[in-house]
């Protein structure tokens, strides 16, 4: 496992630490960043960390807007070769695993990645437990529904209260297990279960949605569904400088890490106006 400590949260200049996507998945929303075997996985890596990646978030199953569940022992053979080929040719970048299975975090975490990623929060009852076993970080994300439904006519009275409570009461599980509140990384869920006027206020609220001031603060914008409704950008990869005008405020918004298909390009964003600043 490497040293995720210093890479949880932003950097000592106040930029994000970033997070390149790997999917490991034939129906991920952005065909560009799927991958369809290890040395294809392997290549994608070591090009995402030259370009400047603190960590690969590897994945086997698509959370997009309409998206079908894959079984257990299909996500399986997706990502745990994947992880464990990874870890070993690269051992001081960090893994998360993408995953809402508990039974796939462990095994992932046994094969050398360092946190999970589970967009559901927790919703399998075992996943904590895993958790506080392999005392790893864990990000939380705010979903109303499921992958399935959840872009079904979203509401919310004040959408920003809302997911901090939300957010709140799943980390509070998670700290009276006794895990630290700076390994629980809190995401607002950008496009999960919510319409542009929610995605946009909960940008702007920033860490207004984390429910305690050292837990980080983790942004998944890159080339989603909002660029279509904002911009007009119906194709994926027309949604590039979109994700770069999102990203270019998340030093102002206290985002730790931010993740992204699009390393080098947001690499060079932040490098940029380090210059300038």
């Amino acid at each position: 496992m490497a040293d995720w400590r210093p890479i949880l949260n932003r950097r000592n200049d106040g930029f994000p630490r970033i997070m390149g996507i790997l999917n490991i998945t034939p129906d991920s929303f952005y065909a560009d960043s799927r991958v369809d075997s290890i040395d294809d996985a392997l290549a994608r890596a070591k090009q995402m960390i030259e370009d400047g990646a603190d960590w690969l978030d590897i994945g086997g199953e698509s959370t997009r807007p309409e998206a079908e569940e894959v079984g257990i022992d299909e996500e399986k053979n997706r990502v745990l070769p994947v992880i464990e080929a990874v870890r070993n040719a690269h051992p001081g970048v960090g893994i998360s695993i993408d995953t809402r299975h508990a039974s796939i975090a462990k095994a992932a975490l046994d094969l050398g990645a360092d946190m999970v990623n589970d967009v559901s929060s927790l919703s399998d009852p075992d996943m904590a437990n895993v958790i506080i076993e392999k005392k790893c970080p864990v990000c939380i994300m705010h979903m109303q529904g499921l992958p399935e439904n959840m872009q079904n006519n979203p509401s919310y009275a004040d959408v920003v209260i809302e997911v901090r409570q939300r957010l709140e009461t799943t980390a509070g599980k998670l700290l009276d297990l006794g895990l630290n509140a700076e390994m629980i990384i809190t995401d607002p869920g950008i496009g999960f279960g919510k319409l542009l006027e929610h995605n946009l206020s909960l940008l702007s609220a920033g860490r207004k949605i984390v429910p305690k001031q050292n837990m980080p603060l983790m942004w998944g914008v890159s080339r989603k569904r909002m660029f279509a409704d904002l911009l007009g950008r119906t194709d994926t990869k027309d949604r590039l400088p979109g994700s770069l005008g999102i990203a270019s405020m998340a030093p102002s918004k206290g985002v730790d890490i931010i993740r992204v298909h699009d390393v080098r390009e947001h690499a060079d964003l932040y490098e940029a106006m380090r210059a300038i600043n």
